[in-house]
């Protein structure tokens, strides 16, 4: 029996009413399966303690199958151990035995799972698993015995059970640093709570000095049954709490139940504040709830400490900059801004630069993973600086010369400077490249810059230095996939590259600049085309199609989804067209025929599946296709469009979010696509066929770190509308329903993601990651933290936002290794659209078919996407 899985992740790109972005989670809804090998979305806790025995059981028979010696008499300390292993001996064995475990960490952590399971034991019961000579376990030999006729299990078996305990053991391993006496914590653990901090909604808000602080004091507790008191009103405030998981209902005297709080929220700070009673009663709502929580005094201890190592800098008695004193010590070492012995917290636009040109070093680079201000800065500088204003105040930083002391001091102090300003703004070109072209303000600052520079020697040597390090060959990305140059002197053109520079794998980005077909449609679906820059307003399309329109009537343009739900657009909207969902057209129409418009037939999708068409196209040929399509899509994301994106259109006007909006479009195409095509196909034996194909394209999407289309894939093949046909499921064969079951630890999204993105942090570029939660991620750092804090840039949320971003760069960090076995043929050959379509759809052999064919399919992908509908051909097939 298939386990039913409901899932889905879409991304709706526009905000509603000038609204951030919306992204949708995703929705579980897991039923039993005997054969299924992980309860997912589970915790360890959750976990089926059964599925851990069996699991250590399968462990055990390989063991003693293996390496019958490991289990022995041990003699330590003048005691006598019977029939364990050292818990160095454990690890040592599982990291030697060829079972695919590759690091200690990873092995401390299956061990943990299973001293918690009960499966291992410490001979003096202690809970904490340690990877030491001196430590012994025995496992609970007498239930795992094997049976007499029980053989060696088969190597999948085994491999599942270790992938199982695998996944739970990162949060073993966090739950046991969490359960240990703070002093006790090593820096490695310090570090893991730390990183969960970075996701908890209620410590959002806090700077990450704080977080650290709240790291080395924080406690587990948790409580089995729900209707346990944990607090009374009127109670003394001891302690601050953190819902880690489950949720608990909050009651006042009068009124009874006033809310319910969940995992993520928090309460009892007030009263610690205060030092007040407490002002409600908390009651557990649901069974096994875990908390993290915060004593009075190491509160009170944090409070004090951080105020202790703040730095704020007044000017007419008003503060401009706040700083923090870096804590040095391990692998807990704050990664934030290091460019003096303090780090930048919050200030004043003009002050965060001051103290940037004040303290940077003159190689310093846009990716010092040690000092990342410089990075910092440029990455976000729009969310809290126009452009013109950091253009003016460069150029005065630049002229200005100091007041006091001798004159070689002047003069060296301004030399230094200067030379600073240079090297900022050629990292600045560096980032942005020619997206800085079109803008004003910094056309006249790198003229001036160039001209006060060519008049010094001094300076013009430098930048000579500069235009050299442009020749050298780079592998460090523009964003878009592109290399920017370094600046040349004497001409604000020559910051940029020219035309025989210009790389040619950039032609796939879009630029604000660039001019785009609109398709606009009219009320009786006829067509009209008008190209337009993709920054472009509706003011300027409807005045564009004034003469096609007719003059007689005003219009409006409205945007339908294939519901026909209906959006008008305001006159200032800009990027409509790129901003497009699936399936969403443009319409422009007058009032009186707003009432009556439908959607065009193509918004509503396919009414035959093209499975005849896959079938001579192999899953393995398939996924090199779409991660070759993807990885074109993917590199033209310029890294500064995830912040324009997330912070939202209403702040930049200039700016284009296309490429980003083009990735997150084509998430959605093909995972409705793969539901579509399954729900298209009439016969169950062929509709099993193509399930098949559909989990093997997922698996060597994953095999090709295109873990973007794998989760299109997975959430495809897991959609209500699939999930549900039992028939089809029960056709898969054992073994594929093995590897769908396989490919879905990935998708957990317990843990804020924990499985994905320890898998991610394992592997090395080029990745396509899994882009909406890159977004998501933005969304938590944007919404959960104040841009401005009592007239202060908050740079801390600077500094999160920038290495959330980084992600991108890290994944493209070898723009040109192949990414897939087509990354090395020729470019496709251009075809005529319906001659493309023709040769799409007809039934040739697989050796005949052309990759260009293929290629064009998969950049036309048709998908239904509304859901109603999948259900309805869903119970069409199967009722």
């Amino acid at each position: 029996m298939h386990l039913f899985r409901s899932s889905s992740y879409e991304i709706r790109p526009d905000g509603e009413g000038g609204s951030l972005p919306r992204i949708q989670g995703i929705r579980w809804t897991p039923l039993l399966d005997s054969e299924s090998s992980l309860d997912y979305g589970h915790s360890l806790t959750q976990a089926s303690s059964e599925k851990i025995w069996r699991a250590g059981k399968v462990l055990f028979i390989h063991l003693t199958s293996t390496h019958p010696t490991l289990i022995r008499d041990h003699k330590h300390h003048l005691r006598h151990h019977r029939q364990c292993c050292s818990g160095k001996e454990l690890v040592d064995w599982l990291l030697s035995a060829g079972l695919a475990i590759q690091t200690r960490s990873q092995a401390v952590g299956i061990c943990q799972v299973l001293v918690d399971g009960g499966v291992l034991t410490h001979v003096k019961q202690e809970w904490h698993f340690q990877d030491k000579d001196s430590q012994f376990y025995r496992f609970a030999e007498l239930e795992l015995s094997p049976e007499p006729s029980a053989g060696l299990r088969d190597a999948e078996e085994l491999l599942e059970a270790l992938a199982f305990l695998a996944q739970l053991g990162p949060d073993a391993l966090l739950t046991m640093a969490l359960r240990k006496p703070p002093a006790q914590r090593t820096e490695d653990e310090l570090e893991l709570i730390f990183e969960e901090l970075l996701h908890i909604k209620a410590v959002a808000h806090l700077s990450n000095s704080v977080k650290r602080e709240l790291a080395s004091v924080l406690m587990f507790e948790s409580h089995p049954r729900a209707g346990t008191v944990l607090f009374s009103q009127g109670d003394k405030g001891t302690s601050w709490y953190i819902i880690w998981k489950g949720s608990v209902n909050v009651v006042t005297h009068g009124k009874g139940l006033v809310a319910t709080l969940h995992e993520g929220d928090d309460f009892g700070q007030l009263a610690l504040v205060n030092d007040a009673p407490r002002a409600a009663t908390i009651i557990l709502r649901e069974d096994n709830c875990h908390f993290l929580r915060v004593d009075k005094q190491d509160f009170n201890h944090i409070l004090k400490d951080v105020e202790a190592n703040t730095m704020r800098l007044k000017e007419h008695g008003k503060v401009v900059l706040v700083l923090q004193k870096n804590f040095q010590g391990g692998s807990s070492q704050q990664p934030a801004a290091r460019s003096s012995r303090y780090f930048v917290v919050a200030g004043t636009p003009e002050k965060i630069l001051e103290h940037l040109l004040e303290f940077m070093r003159l190689d310093a680079t846009l990716y010092d993973p040690m000092d990342t201000l410089l990075g910092d800065f440029l990455l976000t500088y729009t969310v809290f600086m126009p452009t013109s204003q950091l253009c003016r105040a460069l150029l005065h930083h630049f002229r200005a010369e100091p007041l006091e002391g001798s004159e070689q001091e002047k003069a060296s102090y301004t030399l230094l400077k200067r030379r600073k300003i240079l090297r900022l703004v050629s990292q600045w070109v560096l980032l942005y490249g020619r997206l800085l072209q079109g803008d004003r303000s910094t056309t006249a600052l790198l003229q001036n810059l160039a001209d006060l520079a060519s008049r010094d020697p001094r300076l013009g040597g430098m930048v000579q230095e500069q235009v050299q390090e442009r020749r050298w060959p780079r592998t460090l990305e523009n964003g878009d996939g592109s290399v920017s140059p370094q600046p040349k002197a004497r001409s604000s053109g020559t910051w940029f590259p020219s035309q025989e520079e210009a790389p040619g794998n950039s032609s796939c980005a879009l630029r604000a600049q660039d001019r785009v077909p609109y398709e606009v449609y009219r009320a009786d679906h006829s067509c009209l085309l008008t190209v337009l820059p993709v920054t472009a307003s509706v003011r300027d399309v409807l005045r564009s199609l004034r003469p096609r329109l007719g003059r007689h009537r005003d219009h409006v343009l409205v945007k339908v989804n294939s519901a026909g739900d209906k959006v008008g657009l305001q006159l200032d909207a800009v990027g409509v067209f790129t901003a497009l969902g699936l399936n969403e057209r443009l319409f422009a129409v007058s009032v009186e025929e707003l009432g009556s418009l439908t959607p065009h037939p193509e918004q509503l999708g396919p009414q035959v599946g093209s499975s005849e068409t896959l079938d001579l196209i192999s899953s393995k040929d398939l996924a090199s296709h779409l991660t070759d399509y993807d990885w074109n899509l993917f590199k033209s994301i310029h890294q500064v469009e995830m912040i324009h994106y997330i912070v939202g259109p209403q702040t930049f006007h200039d700016v284009t979010t296309a490429n980003l909006e083009r990735v997150m479009r084509r998430f959605n195409e093909l995972q409705y696509w793969v539901a579509t095509e399954l729900c298209l196909c009439p016969e169950v034996g062929r509709r099993a066929q193509l399930l098949r194909k559909f989990i093997k394209l997922a698996a060597h999407l994953k095999e090709q770190k295109n873990l973007n289309s794998f989760f299109a894939v997975m959430f495809g093949v897991s959609n209500t509308a699939v999930s549900r046909l039992a028939k089809t499921w029960e056709r898969l064969p054992h073994k594929i329903r093995k590897l769908h079951s396989a490919l879905e630890r990935m998708l957990d999204p317990s843990w804020n993601h924990r499985v994905y993105r320890l898998a991610v942090a394992k592997l090395s570029p080029p990745i396509i990651p899994f882009v909406p939660l890159l977004l998501k991620d933005m969304t938590f750092i944007h919404e959960g933290n104040r841009t401005l804090a009592e007239n202060l840039i908050n740079f801390e949320k600077m500094h999160m936002m920038a290495k959330t971003v980084r992600v991108l760069q890290r994944c493209r960090g070898h723009a040109h290794a192949p990414l897939s076995p087509l990354r090395n043929r020729s470019p496709h050959r251009p075809e005529d659209p319906k001659a493309i379509r023709i040769s799409t759809c007809s039934e040739q052999s697989l050796s005949v078919r052309s990759p260009v064919s293929t290629w064009a399919y998969l950049q036309h992908l048709r998908a239904i996407d509304r859901q109603q509908e999948l259900l309805r051909l869903s119970h069409g097939l199967e009722p």
